[in-house]
């Protein structure tokens, strides 16, 4: 006569959650940041590539849709263009990666203020992504980590 097979004990069960959360704690950062600048870059270009398809139709929403306050629209679709169209390459570059973070977490923090209000949702997840970059840089898979192991190996 056979004896069916036990579920796992407590033990055998505490065991397994241990394992497995130490495997996920030993995920190197650069590989957690490296998809968080990808993602993020991604939004930004696309939204920077479109305006540029047909700038009379930007600034027309910057006229009638997105009234920045302060700048003349012209001014204001410049801006955003130049920045959502510069700081994705740093992003992805990991190149001045804190600010570049830093630059598009002020325009995600504008957008939402006086753009977008009511789309919160989307803007805390930018927010999210750009915050790990900003306190935790780019990670060792970038041009930053290059740069500054170089100027650490420099004889002084």
């Amino acid at each position: 006569m056979t004896t069916p097979t036990s579920a796992p004990t407590g033990r055998t069960a505490t065991a397994l959650i241990r394992r497995a959360l130490g495997w996920l704690e030993s995920v190197p950062y650069w590989l957690l940041a490296l998809p968080l600048r990808l993602a993020v870059a991604t939004v930004f270009w696309n939204s920077g590539t479109s305006k540029l398809a047909n700038w009379n139709t930007t600034i027309e929403l910057f006229t009638e849709e997105y009234k920045v306050p302060v700048l003349p629209p012209e001014i204001a679709a410049y801006m955003a263009a130049s920045i959502e169209l510069t700081m994705p390459v740093l992003l992805v570059l990991g190149l001045l990666t804190r600010p570049a973070a830093l630059v598009l977490l002020g325009m995600t923090a504008f957008i939402e203020i006086f753009v977008y209000p009511q789309a919160w949702p989307t803007h805390i997840q930018w927010a999210a992504m750009l915050l790990v970059l900003l306190c935790r840089g780019p990670g060792e898979l970038s041009v930053d980590h290059f740069v500054r192991k170089r100027f650490e190996a420099a004889p002084r």
